[in-house]
């Protein structure tokens, strides 16, 4: 018993000691994480790993793309229903799902391309105020929009990374491809308007046009940089405010157009639960089979136009 008892005496003197190494060491980094708090005087963003079935869906969501959800979706109704046809309107869907999706998110990309170009006019503008020369004011502006992408991106890696996607231009300021040209240029005294106006051929980009007037009008002509640009960034989001607002009132035809287009589905379930198998006589009939031909076509065609309508619209 006594040998026993020796030999466990070890056995629970490492756990105590574990234990209270492991509760030191949380201990300490509470206490370190609130000693940040109270010494920053400001809420410390830290990244937040992401739970192991977000990150598995996130590398689904990387090698798949969204658009093959219509094939999927395709096949289980082609196996519940008995027919082909499901199966063909699931791969005829995937390229037309993957325009439109391809087309959402360029135009994700050249919003967040314009709201860089602001966010560029307005640093350049503070750091002209501050007494820096042209040249290095881009250089440092360029420089703060990329660092302020690269915080971001970092604490967007976290739980939410998966879901939305890149909130960001692809490079800081708007500029594209042409950053390197346009700091070369701002850096060794080059003709940055002309760097300016080649990147402004980017979509989105278009307000770098009259970055590359007040620069012009600035170093040319001696007149105030930092008037211009503060007048550039005003106007810039003016026109921005503007297209939001036209966004959310067209946001009701929108929500009209996409509930008429999912009327046919409620249709087809109302009718599976009362019994009236309306897939077996769309699909193994030929009266139901045309219906369904002319009912597509009819569908498709006033998705199409109400889509059109819209998009006129936002283009005025």
């Amino acid at each position: 018993m006594a040998a026993a008892g020796g030999q466990a005496a070890p056995v629970y003197a490492a756990a105590v000691c574990a234990g209270a190494a492991a509760w030191l060491c949380l201990g300490q980094d509470r206490g370190m994480r609130r000693a940040r708090l109270l010494l920053a005087g400001t809420a410390v963003r830290e990244p937040v790993a992401a739970p192991p079935w977000e990150r598995l869906l996130a590398r689904v969501r990387e090698r798949v793309g969204r658009e093959w959800w219509c094939l999927a979706v395709g096949l289980v109704v082609a196996v519940v229903a008995e027919s082909v046809l499901p199966l063909l309107a699931g791969a005829l869907g995937v390229p037309l799902l993957k325009r439109v999706l391809g087309g959402r998110e360029r135009r994700r990309k050249q919003q967040a391309r314009a709201d860089a170009v602001i966010a560029l006019c307005g640093a350049l503008a503070a750091e002209v105020r501050a007494g820096r020369q042209p040249g290095e004011a881009m250089l440092a502006a360029v420089r703060s929009a990329d660092a302020d992408r690269s915080a971001d991106a970092d604490a967007g890696a976290g739980a939410g990374a998966w879901a939305g996607g890149h909130a960001h231009a692809d490079t800081g300021g708007g500029l594209g491809a042409e950053q390197g040209a346009v700091l070369a240029a701002a850096r060794f005294g080059g003709d940055v308007p002309q760097a300016l106006r080649a990147a402004s051929a980017e979509p989105g980009a278009e307000g770098l046009l009259g970055l590359a007037a007040c620069w012009r009008v600035a170093v040319d002509r001696g007149g105030g940089l930092a008037a211009g640009l503060a007048r550039l960034e005003g106007a810039l989001r003016a026109e921005r405010d503007q297209r939001a607002d036209l966004r959310v009132r067209l946001s009701t035809a929108r929500s009209t157009a996409a509930l008429l287009a999912a009327l046919p589905v409620v249709g087809l379930l109302m009718g599976t639960g009362l019994g009236a198998d309306p897939l077996r006589v769309l699909l193994h009939t030929p009266a139901g089979i045309g219906c369904l031909l002319v009912g597509g076509a009819l569908e498709g065609t006033g998705i199409w136009w109400a889509v059109r309508i819209v998009r006129r619209a936002e283009e005025r």
